[in-house]
């Protein structure tokens, strides 16, 4: 698979030099093209195109990619050099793993430190979730809620894992929210997280997200590799975020 590299635009807020040292910049833009599926998995990136595209020699590309790399955004391949991440099976399982039990810490960290606010912001949230139509919609709303969990847990180093972990995220591409009934069940799984960290149950918070999540993971195998190992396909199990 291989998709062309879109040209910049010149100048403004966007450009080299409103954007500090260059190598931050071409990470920033590239991180940002393969978040949005600008950049789809699978895709080469070739240092002197790049290079091109933003008006920059190749140090800093070459800086960057190595970056992204080492945050497993791209792998090195012998034959075709960067390309962007492709996850196997094994890979979106040890993902999801991390990411129950990132999830589950954040829940019972925020059950613990959120402040009377945060909790209203999360609840706020929550009821918003109610309200979205469209799987697109109703993705974007979870991703505010979650991030708020976690900056709710005051937690600076679960902040930067679970930073790294969004972005490893955006490989996987189409939302489980697609999902028939997806919609519904994840208001109500979301709903259970934040009655308990409202409640302060900091042990049923963590339980209720890391089942979430859980599920979550069960049916985003069945979306990309067939049926998830021990789903019940006509169950409330495979429902997922």
């Amino acid at each position: 698979m291989n998709t062309k590299l879109s040209k910049p635009r010149r100048g403004g807020e966007g450009s080299p030099s409103a954007a500090g040292p260059l190598g931050e910049f071409v990470y920033d833009r590239l991180r940002a093209d393969i978040r949005e599926q600008r950049l789809l998995p699978g895709t080469r990136l070739r240092e002197v195109e790049i290079a091109e595209k933003y008006g920059v020699s190749r140090t800093p590309v070459r800086e960057a990619l190595k970056r992204l790399a080492a945050e497993g955004l791209l792998a090195l391949s012998a034959a075709r050099g960067f390309v962007v991440t492709e996850l196997s099976n094994s890979h979106v399982m040890q993902l999801y793993a991390m990411r129950e039990v990132l999830e589950g810490a954040a829940a019972r960290f925020a059950a613990e430190q959120a402040s009377p606010l945060e909790i209203q912001s999360l609840q706020q949230l929550c009821a918003q979730l109610g309200q979205a139509t469209t799987p697109a919609q109703m993705a974007a709303g979870n991703r505010r809620l979650h991030d708020a969990i976690v900056a709710a847990s005051h937690n600076v180093y679960l902040l930067q894992a679970m930073g790294v972990l969004r972005d490893t995220l955006e490989l996987l591409g189409t939302t489980t929210y697609s999902s028939p009934g997806r919609m519904a069940t994840g208001c109500r799984e979301n709903a259970e997280i934040v009655e308990r960290i409202a409640a302060r149950d900091a042990q049923g918070a963590e339980q209720a997200a890391r089942r979430h999540i859980h599920n979550a993971s069960l049916l985003r195998l069945k979306m990309l590799f067939g049926q998830a190992p021990g789903a019940d396909a006509g169950g409330d199990a495979v429902e997922a975020n």
